[in-house]
């Protein structure tokens, strides 16, 4: 029987990703307006954007416990493998509740084929894995293979990014309220990375053409065998910077297979309209 990969919508897919693959994704909760909305389903990013830049600050929330209960056993009593991959478990308790639902449905189906992987990964950084372990489950690889070639993946995962705001950032509790401050009066871009799951501050950039140059230089730095990956772009409703980045990277690198999506409801709503990251591997492609 097929392997089922599951995915939450922090990955940032596209409905196109999901159903090429038969990915099934279970959505995080995104508030705004004191309405709930599930994030990749019922609420487009471009809405979420166009909000913040009118002051508003939408709020997430965790998938729920009943989702993964209820998707969980419904694989379970059909004896079907199934492999979730979470986003980092520093940014969301989203991993934690599926840990607990899945132990809690073994309890009743002992020998269900239930794997939860902490993937300390986000957006299109958490899409690529997604999009590498559906190609496997495709190609009748096993659940060891999957699980193997996905951590493999997910450890290797480059997440480098910038906002255009660090107001957003601030108000999610990223960056202190003087950082976010002093950024904006003095027209400072932040660089920041994904270090352990975690958001972390790598470099402050003043300008935004030294800025597109620099993180083109940082990929360089740390990144390798460009024109076997694939390789992820996701914007926060710029998509002409993000074509613009993909250009770059495709005549610097030699790139080929580039990604570029819109970061989505959940995630947008803590990095803020003009958010521009890149995603890539830090090791041969497996």
């Amino acid at each position: 029987m097929s392997i089922k990969i599951l995915a939450d919508s922090a990955c940032d897919l596209s409905k196109e990703h999901y159903n090429e693959y038969d990915i099934e994704m279970v959505s995080l909760t995104v508030h705004l307006d004191e309405k709930e909305f599930a994030d990749g389903r019922e609420i487009k990013p471009k809405a979420i954007y166009d909000a913040m830049r009118e002051e508003k600050s939408p709020k997430t929330s965790q998938v729920s416990p009943q989702s993964f209960k209820s998707i969980f056993t419904s694989y379970a009593e059909s004896n079907q493998p199934l492999i979730y991959l979470a986003l980092s478990s520093e940014l969301s308790g989203t991993y934690q509740t599926a840990k607990m639902m899945e132990q809690e449905v073994k309890e009743t189906y002992p020998d269900a084929s239930i794997h939860v992987i902490d993937t300390k990964c986000v957006s299109i950084g958490l899409g690529l894995i997604v999009l590498r372990a559906a190609e496997l489950a495709k190609d009748g690889a096993s659940v060891d293979e999957i699980i193997e070639t996905a951590t493999y993946h997910a450890k290797h995962m480059e997440h480098i990014f910038t906002v255009d705001d660090l107001e957003y950032l601030y108000r999610g509790g990223r960056v202190s309220k003087t950082a976010a401050f002093v950024g904006t009066l003095l027209k400072i871009k932040p660089i920041l990375h994904v270090e352990n799951g975690k958001l972390v501050p790598l470099e402050k950039i003043r300008g935004s053409k030294k800025l597109l140059n620099r993180m083109l230089e940082i990929m360089e730095e740390r990144g390798t065998d460009f024109t076997n990956q694939t390789i992820g772009i996701s914007h926060g409703d710029d998509l002409e910077t993000a074509e613009k980045y993909a250009e770059m990277i495709k005549e610097k690198f030699g790139a080929h297979d580039i990604v570029i999506e819109m970061v989505g409801s959940a995630i947008g709503s803590h990095a803020g309209p003009g958010t521009i990251a890149i995603f890539f591997l830090n090791k041969e492609y497996k």
